[in-house]
């Protein structure tokens, strides 16, 4: 491959002068530095990938064909990657280059045309009512980790299937009034869910965090506050991996499971599709949010109620 050395000012260059490694450092950095952390963190993956395809040899935009796109879905096709997986990166890596062309560094020659970015269904991650109720009557006196997970795991389901690294960031401030008010870190949209006595439930049974924060997530108020939530997510997901064994759950319980569960449990009683878009916060997720309209905020939390109810 060509190698280069990218200006410092990539949008006065040329597309044969511009290193494609280093604007997509470049947009993994900018897109971290608008909050979307977890965004910017997902191109760095697709460069990461697409760097060890190429063995770090760096290329410019004109050397970015079809024919070297199409050879990059193979190579990850050959690792075992699934079509969901490599159509993942694949849509990373076209957004970046369409930006590129946007921005006058790179022709476009379209060669992202032979190669699948699509999404494949997959296999289904809700559980049912009756498991939750499994997981809630589990005794698990004896063992506090497995507890904390299950209490992780239930205040998502309690509080409309939300994201865990919405739970993590939720600050005190946010509960006023018998409501909790807080922005998507997604989406950027800003939800507001009434606070419920099975959600009380769970903030009783711990310390008060000495954080700003809400949840015993990031319980140290000192700048490793992601890594702490990164330290979290992966020992819930995997102490519910135990629970999920000892509710007789076939399903791999993972954090994101409560949030697919609560929607698919929200339908299966009726609740309007555009009633659970606004449930969970949904922005641009064309399942749901072609059917979204304006609703009262009472909807919906009579619909969460509902579910609730029925624990």
């Amino acid at each position: 491959m060509q190698q280069s050395n990218a200006p410092q000012d990539c949008c006065d260059a040329s597309p044969s002068e511009v290193s494609v490694f280093e604007y997509m450092k470049r947009q993994s950095e900018r897109i971290k530095a608008t909050g979307r952390i977890r965004t910017g963190e997902t191109y760095r993956q697709a460069l990461n990938s697409f760097m060890k395809f190429l063995g770090n040899d760096d290329l410019y935009f004109d050397s970015l064909n079809a024919d070297l796109v199409e050879q990059y879905e193979g190579y990850m096709r050959a690792n075992g990657l699934s079509r969901n997986t490599t159509s993942f990166y694949m849509r990373i890596l076209r957004c970046i280059y369409n930006r590129a062309v946007e921005e006058g560094l790179a022709m476009q020659t379209f060669p992202f045309r032979h190669v699948y970015t699509g999404v494949d269904k997959t296999a289904k991650r809700a559980i049912t009512l009756r498991n939750i109720r499994n997981i809630m009557a589990l005794n698990l006196s004896g063992r506090p980790d497995l507890d904390y997970a299950r209490d992780m795991f239930l205040f998502s389901f309690y509080m409309r299937g939300m994201s865990f690294i919405d739970m993590a960031y939720l600050r005190k401030q946010d509960l006023s009034d018998g409501y909790i008010t807080y922005v998507r870190k997604k989406t950027g949209q800003r939800l507001t869910i009434r606070w419920e006595p099975s959600m009380q439930g769970i903030i009783d049974k711990y310390p008060e965090n000495p954080t700003q924060y809400l949840l015993p997530i990031i319980n140290a108020p000192d700048t490793t506050e992601r890594s702490q939530y990164l330290r979290k997510i992966l020992f819930i997901n995997r102490k519910l991996k135990q629970i999920a064994k000892l509710a007789k759950i076939p399903v791999p319980l993972t954090t994101y499971v409560s949030r697919h569960s609560w929607a698919s449990i929200a339908n299966a009683r009726h609740v309007p599709l555009n009633v659970i878009s606004e449930a969970m916060g949904h922005d641009n997720e064309a399942t749901t949010r072609i059917y979204l309209t304006a609703i009262q905020s009472s909807l919906v939390d009579e619909a969460n109620r509902r579910i609730l109810n029925e624990l």
